[in-house]
C-alpha cells in the first residue's frame, strides 16, 4: 500500500463508488463486508487498509492503484516525520491539559508508523519510532487527564512500545527489543488491554525463537495466549502463529501441527461484525501460509513448503520488499533442502538483490544464511 493517512483512503473509496453509482448495501453485497463496516472505514472511523483497497478494486472493476492514490517515497515520508515537531511536543509547548484530540492524533500517528514499516527497513525506521514512544511515556507520566484518556494513552504506548520492539529486532537491536516490549506489557496491562500484552509478549517470544532459547519461546509464545483469553479471532490467529513458530524451532512436530491446526480455525471465525484491533490488518491468508511454510521446512518437509510459499510470494504487494525478499529466503531455502540447488541460488539471488535497498538486518542476515547454505 502506498503511504497515506487512513481517513484519507477510506475518503478515495467512498468518492470511487459513488463515482461508480455503487451504494452502500450494494458494495456490502460485493465485498461481504457488512454496510456499518464499510461506511465505518469510508469515514475514518476504522483503517482501510490493502484488504479493503483489493476488495474495492474487484467490486468496482478499477485498478487498485486508481483507489489507493500515487504512491510516495517512504525514505522521504519517514525523513518528513523525522524533522517535523511531534504533536506532543506541540502541546507541551501550549501547556494544555491531554484531552481527546491529542489522543485521537496519537492514535492516529502510531497507525501511520506501523504502515511504514512495511516499506521501511528498521534502520531507517528506528529513530522515528523510538521518539515517538518516548514522547507519548512522558506524557502518560508527567501529563493531566482523565481516566479514559488515560488508559488510551497507555494503549498507545503499548502499541508503540510493541512497533519499536519490532522495528529494532529487524534492526538488530535485540536487547533493546526485549526492553522495549516489556515495557509495553506492562502499559497495556495497566489500560486493561490483554489482548495487546499478548501482542507483546508473542512478539518477544518470536523473536526468542530465532536469537534465543525456542524452548523458552514457545512457554512464552503460549503465555500469551492464555492470558489473551479474550481475544478476537484475528489477534489470536496471530498468536498462535508465533506458538506455531517457537514449536517448529523446537522441533516439535506435533505440537507445532496442533498449533497451525489452531490457526486455521481461529482464521475462520473472523467475521466483519467483530472488531479487531488495527495492529492485525496485515493478517491474511497468504501470512498463514507463509508461516506454514516456514514450520514445514523446520519439520524436515522442505517438498510441501514449496507450494504455499510460491502462492503466497506471487500474492504479495511489490512494494512491501522486505516481507516478499524474506519469503523468498525461506522458499529458497525450501529449494535446497530438497535438493534443488539451482533453483534455491535463483530464487536467493533475487532475494539478495531486494535486500540491497532495504536497511534491515534481519533480512541482510537471513539472505546471507542461505546463501551460505547453496554455495
Amino acid at each position: 500500500m502506498p503511504t497515506q493517512g487512513w481517513s484519507e483512503l477510506g475518503g478515495r473509496l467512498r468518492a470511487m463508488r459513488e463515482a461508480a453509482g455503487v451504494s452502500l448495501n450494494a458494495m456490502a453485497a460485493k465485498t461481504h463486508y457488512s454496510k456499518p463496516y464499510l461506511s465505518q472505514l469510508e469515514r475514518g472511523i476504522r483503517a482501510a487498509g490493502s484488504d479493503h483497497v483489493t476488495a474495492y478494486s474487484r467490486a468496482l472493476n478499477v485498478a487498485a492503484d486508481a483507489l489507493s492514490g500515487p504512491s510516495q517515497d517512504p525514505l522521504r515520508v519517514a525523513h518528513e516525520w523525522l524533522v517535523a515537531d511531534t504533536p506532543v511536543a506541540l502541546h507541551r509547548e501550549a501547556g494544555r491539559r491531554v484531552g481527546e484530540s491529542l489522543v485521537d492524533e496519537l492514535e492516529r500517528r502510531v497507525i501511520e508508523l506501523r504502515l511504514l514499516d512495511d516499506t521501511i527497513g528498521g534502520g531507517d525506521l528506528i529513530p522515528l519510532v523510538r521518539r515517538e514512544l518516548a514522547d507519548t511515556a512522558e506524557v502518560v507520566k508527567c501529563g493531566s487527564y482523565t481516566e479514559p484518556v488515560g488508559r488510551r494513552l497507555r494503549i498507545v504506548v503499548g502499541e508503540l512500545a510493541q512497533l519499536v520492539g519490532w522495528v529494532a529486532s529487524d534492526a538488530g537491536n535485540y536487547l533493546e527489543a526485549e526492553r522495549t516490549y516489556l515495557d509495553g506489557v506492562s502499559a497495556a496491562q495497566e489500560a486493561g488491554d490483554s489482548a495487546l500484552a499478548g501482542q507483546l509478549l508473542s512478539s518477544l517470544a518470536y523473536q526468542m525463537s530465532d536469537v534465543g532459547n525456542p524452548a523458552d519461546a514457545a512457554l512464552l509464545a503460549k503465555s500469551a495466549v492464555a492470558g489473551a483469553r479474550t481475544a478476537s479471532p484475528v489477534v489470536r490467529t496471530l498468536l498462535l502463529e508465533r506458538v506455531a513458530w517457537a514449536n517448529a524451532r523446537s522441533r516439535d512436530r506435533e505440537a507445532t501441527r496442533r498449533a497451525l491446526d489452531a490457526v486455521d480455525d481461529a482464521y475462520e471465525e473472523r467475521s466483519p461484525g467483530i472488531a479487531e484491533p488495527h495492529w492485525v490488518y496485515w493478517m491474511s491468508r497468504d501470512e498463514i501460509d507463509v508461516m506454514a511454510g516456514r514450520c514445514l521446512i523446520e519439520m524436515g518437509d522442505p517438498v510441501s513448503a514449496a507450494p504455499l510459499l510460491t502462492a503466497a510470494i506471487d500474492g504479495y504487494d511489490a512494494d512491501h520488499a522486505r516481507e516478499v525478499a524474506l519469503y523468498q529466503t525461506w522458499l529458497a531455502e525450501s529449494y535446497a533442502r530438497a535438493g534443488e540447488l539451482d533453483a534455491a541460488r535463483g530464487v536467493i539471488e533475487r532475494a539478495r538483490s531486494a535486500a540491497a535497498d532495504v536497511n534491515s538486518v534481519r533480512l541482510i542476515r537471513r539472505v546471507e544464511a542461505i546463501r551460505r547454505l547453496v554455495s
